[in-house]
């Protein structure tokens, strides 16, 4: 069973905390990461992309040209794909291209990236930390004394005050508990988890 140092808001050392093997000591699985990521940028694209076909297209149905003795390709309507501005053959059309890997599948991806953050020692996690007004500077300065260029922040439950400080720092993201995935941890390269999260987390995916 891994152990971890817990920490307070000025990194100081207070305690350790026993972690979950099955949660935070896993073996990696990058096949299955690469599974969830790339399904959930595929989720979020929006496939709105649309081209007129020939039946679509703002034009008359008059035959352009009379049918024999022009020499040319005979031709029913200006709306024909060979022509400019005709419709469009096989083009893109609106469509969802969202995809949703299993539960089992999804579960075993994020506990295989919480344990390469642990593994790598880039995971800490603070005793508490709490904001009475929002403000910004509080949460920089936070991350600035953990040495971290760039983190995720993993809380227990909604805060509003500590979400609206820390949603314009470019480099900090907060996420509760039941949001942590694996396309928000990979894009940063640290994790700090408040101890409070630490059980739900381990619940979630236990």
């Amino acid at each position: 069973m891994p152990t971890v140092n817990v920490y307070d808001a000025e990194m100081r050392r207070v305690g350790e905390l026993d972690l979950k093997d099955s949660v935070f000591g896993a073996a990696p699985l990058p096949h299955l990461v690469h599974e969830v990521v790339t399904a959930q940028l595929a989720s979020r694209r929006r496939g709105t992309a649309d081209t007129l076909t020939r039946a679509e297209v703002s034009f008359s149905n008059r035959k352009p040209y009379r049918q024999k003795k022009t020499g040319r390709a005979r031709m029913g309507t200006r709306r024909s794909p060979l022509l400019r501005k005709g419709g469009v053959i096989f083009g893109p059309r609106p469509r969802d291209y969202s995809r949703r890997p299993p539960s089992r599948v999804r579960k075993k991806a994020l506990i295989s990236v919480l344990s390469a953050f642990l593994q790598e020692e880039r995971l800490i996690v603070l005793d508490g930390l709490r904001l009475d007004v929002v403000k910004t500077k509080s949460v920089a300065e936070l991350i600035a004394k953990t040495k971290f260029p760039g983190a995720v922040l993993a809380i227990p439950e909604k805060d509003p005050v500590l979400e609206m400080s820390a949603r314009n720092l470019p480099h900090v993201k907060v996420l509760r508990s039941g949001g942590l995935n694996c396309y928000d941890l990979l894009k940063y390269r640290h994790l700090v988890i408040l101890k409070d999260a630490v059980p739900l987390i381990e619940d979630r995916l236990d």
